[in-house]
């Protein structure tokens, strides 16, 4: 089993690689930390605040508009791609089973969106420690930062793969994927302020927007990361739902519940594939 596991893994993992995907995934998100990170460094400079948390909170906050995006890009296409090309039945001819291809496909994404992530926020985050400095709690904010990042990453690949297991074709899992992107990222966010605006304070503001906001895994990326850092400033949909006492806790779990219920369910849709 492991190694079948493996040799679908290195191919797939090859495959990305000579799609330039990770290099092109690491260069965008590198170029939008560095920016995001000296934009905000200099006010964190003049408040005197530690840099570091402070950019960890601008980036939790906008770079769930990102990765998402690249996370689901690299793995819309995984089977509707071979399916197309007739890959996928001479892959299936051979002992693998369905749940190994998929768990190689996914953990290959994951490793291809990881070295991204990960080395994107490495970059960005020496760049600000070498030229602010750095404290103890900024570095703790850091690494936060980057395992949910990675985590955030890992949910939308899944995502993805379930889609591109599901439709059977490139083009229409592509458009699925650009909808799941626009609906969890953008109007979720959108209709919930809408709701909140128009229901006001009461019973949905205190006991069901919160829970509202954790049931989407961008949402919930966000709140854990700023709930972790209790300096700061947060308005708005993470403000509301940071008053749960529990909300770091509940944000990761959402997080992991996520990630556990796109893998059964990729798992059970690549079952059903017709090559």
């Amino acid at each position: 089993m492991i190694a079948r596991i493996r040799t679908v893994f290195v191919q797939e993992f090859r495959l990305a690689r000579r799609n330039q995907w990770v290099l092109l995934a690491t260069l965008m998100l590198t170029l939008f930390a560095l920016a995001l990170a000296f934009f905000g460094a200099g006010q964190g400079a003049a408040l005197k605040a530690d840099v570091l948390s402070l950019t960890a909170a601008s980036l939790a906050t906008l770079s769930v508009y990102l990765i998402p995006l690249i996370a689901l890009l690299m793995s819309y296409d995984a089977f509707s791609g071979e399916v197309e090309r007739g890959a996928l039945a001479l892959t299936l001819a051979t002992p693998i089973r369905r749940w190994e291809l998929f768990a190689a496909k996914f953990l290959a994404q994951c490793c291809a969106a990881g070295i991204a992530i990960v080395g994107s926020l490495a970059i960005a985050g020496a760049a600000v420690a070498l030229v602010y400095g750095t404290e103890p709690a900024g570095l703790w904010a850091w690494a936060r930062l980057t395992a949910t990042s990675a985590l955030l990453g890992a949910v939308f690949v899944a995502a993805g793969l379930t889609l591109s297991a599901a439709t059977g074709r490139t083009a229409r899992a592509a458009a699925f994927a650009i909808g799941i992107w626009l609906v969890m990222v953008v109007l979720y966010d959108l209709a919930l302020l809408g709701g909140i605006m128009a229901a006001g304070e009461g019973v949905f503001a205190s006991r069901v927007f919160p829970w509202l906001v954790l049931a989407n895994p961008a949402d919930a990326f966000r709140l854990y990361n700023l709930a972790a850092l209790d300096a700061a400033p947060v308005a708005g949909i993470d403000g509301l739902a940071r008053t749960l006492p529990f909300a770091p806790a509940a944000a990761l779990g959402a997080l992991a519940l996520w990630l556990a219920a796109l893998l059964a369910l990729g798992m059970n849709r690549t079952g059903r594939i017709e090559p």
